[in-house]
């Protein structure tokens, strides 16, 4: 009795530097025949209840999931994350084939597509315009001035603007080129790519020092501001002009970021795992509770923390 692709790998695959195509097409043809079932009438009453409104929720916890066990190098968990993470992907395919919208063989359609598209120095430009290319762009990267990778990266952005022309405004509005940073994405990382479009456009500070007058700028609008609302006594329309100039403080500094080669939303995250590991410290270290503390005791803690630390943090 032969076994099936999910009996006989029911253990993490190590493989070696490429993917085997074949048996990864029985694996994945196994999950969607899986997912199937799931929603059909003899699956589980709790998938088939299941909308795009109440997966969601899962699917960003998905991500974030697979955004920490990168950061750790924990790569069998990875590989577990990214398992539940294309289950969000077969799930919202099959309820939208059960609801005629479209199915799996559709996102994967438009995947193959999309890469053959973008890359007409792999695939040629022939193959890239066979699957919807419009723009003109220079396949021959290797020879461009500015090197491979930036002639690439120039080309996907130009054929990725092209994609994005037919939606523009019924009445003619003219599309702009913003319109493909998605408002859905964490604000850090919008700024950032806002920021790199404006730079396309020749919109952009020149260099990093030039953005540090600015930071010194929108610290002391924010400054000002803020008196302002003390004045006021937390009046809305005050506190409404405080969050704009605190708005345009972040704004700058993550494309100050972006200028210094940093990516904002990674710079925080790694804040933010200093910050735990220090205030953990204070805690393990402090021979009371925290806040039973006064502020020098807690600042020589935190000191301390930080010191001791400080290999750690590089």
């Amino acid at each position: 009795m032969q076994m099936s692709a999910l009996e006989e790998n029911s253990g993490t695959e190590k493989v070696g530097t490429a993917t085997d195509p074949a048996k990864a097409a029985e694996r994945f043809e196994e999950s969607v025949r899986i997912m199937a079932r799931l929603r059909g009438p003899d699956g589980c009453p709790w998938d088939r209840e299941q909308t795009f409104d109440t997966i969601k929720k899962y699917t960003l916890e998905e991500v974030y999931e697979v955004f920490d066990a990168i950061e750790r190098r924990d790569f069998p968990h990875l590989a577990e994350e990214l398992g539940d993470l294309l289950l969000q992907v077969l799930f919202y395919a099959e309820m939208a084939a059960n609801e005629g919208e479209f199915t799996i063989a559709d996102v994967l359609d438009h995947l193959n597509r999309k890469l053959v598209r973008r890359h007409p120095h792999v695939f040629g430009e022939e193959a890239s315009r066979a699957a919807g290319n419009q723009a003109d762009v220079d396949a021959a990267v290797e020879n461009a001035a500015d090197g491979a990778a930036a002639a690439v990266l120039r080309n996907w952005e130009e054929i990725k603007l092209a994609e994005k022309k037919p939606l523009a405004g019924g009445d003619g509005t003219k599309a702009s080129r913003l319109d493909g940073v998605l408002r859905g994405v964490p604000a850090l990382s919008e700024a950032a790519k806002l920021g790199s479009m404006a730079q396309k456009a020749g919109f952009d500070w020149a260099s990093w020092r030039d953005l540090l007058p600015k930071v010194a700028e929108e610290v002391a609008e924010l400054k000002a501001e803020a008196a302002s609302q003390d004045s006021t006594n937390g009046d809305p329309a005050s506190k409404a002009r405080v969050e704009a100039e605190l708005g345009d403080l972040l704004f700058t500094v993550v494309n100050l970021g972006r200028h210094l080669g940093v990516d904002a939303e990674m710079a925080l995250r790694g804040c933010n795992l200093r910050f735990r590991q220090r205030f953990h410290e204070m805690e393990l270290t402090s021979e009371k509770p925290l806040e039973e503390l006064g502020p020098p005791e807690l600042e020589e803690l935190w000191a301390a923390a930080k010191k001791k630390l400080h290999g750690m943090d590089s």
